[in-house]
C-alpha cells in the first residue's frame, strides 16, 4: 500500500516552510526559504507578495524530493499564515499593486487614534470584537485608498483584490488569473475588523465605514473544508484548510477543549485560550478571535493575548549590550544566581500590549543597586516574560471563568529549561511542551487531514499529541504574589513615558 501525507503550508512573517505529516503526525520533510524584509520609512514593514508566491514554488518541489514522495501520494494540502498582512492585487494579471503590509507595520498610528476618539472602540467592539489597532487589514486598506492614486476607484470598479496572505496563495495555487479561487477562512477574517465574529459574514456598515466594497474581498468558509484543487505546484490535489497562525498553533497543540491554552514563544509571544462556542467580550484587555470552524460544525472562538517583546528581549540582551554571545547562554548566565536580587526589566521597547495596550509605555529597569550582577540582569530577562504571560493569564481567568489548569507552550524560547521553570512557578500550572514543536505546521496539517478523511476525528489527533518535557509549579504561594506585586509596581514606572507634543 501506498504511503499517504498531508502537506502543510506554513507562511510566516521571515520565511515560508513546506513540511510533510504521516498519520502519525510526525514529520517527514521539510523545505523553507525566506523572503526579504522591506522597511521603506520607520515603523513601516512591507513584504514583495510574488517573492513569497515563487518561495513556495520552490519550497514545494523540494519537500517531495527530500522524502521521495510523489505528489499523487499527498492527500491534502492546509495552510498556516501570517495573519493580518495585507495585499492588494489585479485579478486580470495576478501583480500586486503595492507591496504587502505586514502585520508589524505602524503607519496607520494616526487613523486608529481617529477612529479610538470618533466613533470609538465600542463602534468596533460590538460588531467585530476588535478594538482599533495597527494591527488590523481594515485600517490599512482605508490607508491605501487615501495615498495611492486611483486605487479606490479601481477597487470600486472590481479591479483590485484583496486578501490576507492565505488567500494570495489559495488564489495563485487554483489557477489565479485563469479562475483562481478568491476565499479566505474565518480564523483570518476575524482578523481584519470587516466581519461580524457572531454570523462569520462581511458586516455592511464596517465595509461601509471604511469604504471597502464587498467586490474586493473574499469569500468567507469554514477553516477546513475542501475549498478546491490545485492547478498550479500539484495538480488535482485538494486544498483543504487555512488558519491564521496563532489559531493553527493552538490546533496543533490539540486545544480543543474549553479553557486549554497554548503560548507561543518567539520574538513576542501569542497566548490563545479556547473559550468553546461563547464570544467572550473581553473586559481586561484581551482580543476575541475566531479559533477555528472546521466544516459546518459550530465555531469555536477564543481570547488572544499578544506580547510584544519576549524573544527579542534576549536578542536585544546579546546584540545591544552584549553580555551574551547566544541566545542559549542567557539560561547559564541566569543560573548565576538564585533570584533577581531585587530588579525588574519591563520591555516596553515600542508600548505594552495585552493586556496593557499603552502606547505611551517605555522600557525601565527598577530596582539596581551595586549589588547587581550581569547574573540577576539575564535572570530579570526570562522573568519579565514570565511575568507578563503571568498577567495576559489573569486576565484570561477573569474574562472567560475558566480557570487555566496546563499551559502547553511552543516556539524557540521553550528549549530554554530556566525560563519554562519560571512560567510554572509564576503561573502556578504545570507547563507543557510537545514532542512535535512544529505546531503551526501541523495544526495547519490537522485541519487539512480532518477535512479530506486523512484523520477521523479530534479524538485521534489528540492521541497523536505526546509530551516532551513537563514543568511543575516550586514557589512558594507568599513569594509568588510578592514578586508579581513588584512587577506591577515596575509595569507602573514604564507608563507615561512617551507624552504628546505640545503645542506652539
Amino acid at each position: 500500500m501506498v504511503e499517504r501525507y498531508v502537506m502543510s503550508i506554513d507562511q510566516g512573517t521571515t520565511s515560508t516552510r513546506c513540511i510533510l505529516f504521516d498519520h502519525g503526525g510526525r514529520l517527514v520533510s521539510v523545505a523553507q526559504r525566506e523572503h526579504q524584509q522591506f522597511f521603506p520609512r520607520p515603523g513601516w514593514v512591507e513584504h514583495d507578495a510574488v517573492e513569497i508566491w515563487r518561495n513556495l514554488q520552490r519550497i514545494v518541489p523540494e519537500a517531495l524530493s527530500n522524502a521521495g514522495i510523489e505528489a499523487s501520494q499527498i492527500s491534502a494540502i492546509g495552510i498556516a499564515n501570517q495573519r493580518e498582512t495585507t495585499v492588494l492585487w489585479d485579478p486580470r494579471t495576478g501583480i500586486p499593486l503595492v507591496r504587502a503590509i505586514v502585520w508589524q507595520d505602524t503607519r496607520t498610528a494616526p487613523l486608529v487614534d481617529e477612529l479610538r476618539s470618533d466613533p470609538g472602540d465600542d463602534f468596533f467592539l460590538d460588531r467585530c470584537r476588535l478594538p482599533p489597532s495597527t494591527y488590523f487589514s481594515a485600517p490599512r486598506i482605508r490607508w491605501l485608498f487615501d495615498n495611492v492614486d486611483g486605487l479606490e476607484r479601481r477597487a470600486r470598479d472590481g479591479e483590485v483584490l484583496f486578501g490576507t496572505i492565505e488567500s494570495w496563495l489559495i488564489w495563485n495555487l487554483t489557477g489565479g488569473p485563469d479562475g483562481g479561487l478568491h476565499i479566505t477562512d474565518a480564523t483570518n477574517a476575524s482578523r481584519t475588523m470587516l466581519m461580524d465574529i457572531r454570523t462569520l459574514t462581511w458586516d455592511a456598515e464596517l465595509m461601509a465605514f471604511f469604504g471597502v466594497p464587498r467586490a474586493m474581498l473574499p469569500e468567507i468558509r469554514s477553516s477546513a473544508e475542501s475549498y478546491g484543487e490545485a492547478s498550479a505546484l500539484l495538480p488535482g490535489v485538494r486544498i483543504t484548510a487555512a488558519l491564521g497562525d496563532q489559531q493553527a498553533a493552538l490546533f496543533g497543540q490539540t486545544c480543543f477543549s474549553p479553557g486549554e491554552a497554548k503560548c507561543t514563544y518567539g520574538t513576542g509571544s501569542f497566548l490563545v485560550m479556547n473559550t468553546g462556542t461563547d464570544v467572550v467580550r473581553s473586559e481586561h484587555g484581551l482580543l476575541t478571535t475566531v479559533a477555528y470552524k472546521i466544516g459546518d460544525q459550530p465555531t469555536i472562538y477564543a481570547l488572544e493575548g499578544p506580547i510584544a517583546v519576549t524573544g527579542s528581549l534576549v536578542q536585544w540582551f546579546r546584540d545591544r549590550l552584549g553580555l551574551i554571545h547566544s541566545a542559549p547562554e542567557i539560561e547559564t548566565l541566569a543560573r548565576t544566581v538564585e533570584d533577581n536580587g531585587g530588579c525588574y526589566i519591563v520591555p516596553a521597547f515600542s508600548g505594552l500590549f495585552a493586556p496593557h495596550w499603552r502606547s505611551d509605555a517605555r522600557g525601565v529597569i527598577v530596582g539596581l543597586t551595586s549589588y547587581i550582577t550581569k547574573g540577576h540582569l539575564a535572570r530579570a530577562v526570562l522573568e519579565a516574560t514570565g511575568w507578563q504571560t503571568r498577567e495576559v493569564v489573569d486576565a484570561m481567568n477573569a474574562d472567560s471563568a475558566l480557570a487555566l489548569k496546563q499551559l502547553k507552550v511552543d516556539g524557540g524560547m521553550t528549549s530554554d529549561h530556566l525560563l519554562m521553570q519560571i512560567l510554572a512557578d509564576v503561573l502556578d500550572v504545570p507547563v507543557v511542551r510537545p514532542l512535535v514543536a512544529e505546531t503551526v505546521s501541523l495544526g495547519a496539517a490537522y485541519a487539512a487531514g480532518l477535512a479530506a478523511g486523512f484523520w477521523p476525528d479530534l479524538q485521534v489527533l489528540r492521541r497523536n499529541w505526546h509530551r516532551a518535557a513537563q514543568w511543575l509549579p516550586d514557589m512558594d504561594a507568599e513569594r509568588r504574589e510578592w514578586e508579581y506585586d513588584c512587577w506591577k509596581r515596575a509595569v507602573e514606572r514604564s507608563l507615561g513615558w512617551i507624552q504628546p507634543p505640545k503645542r506652539p
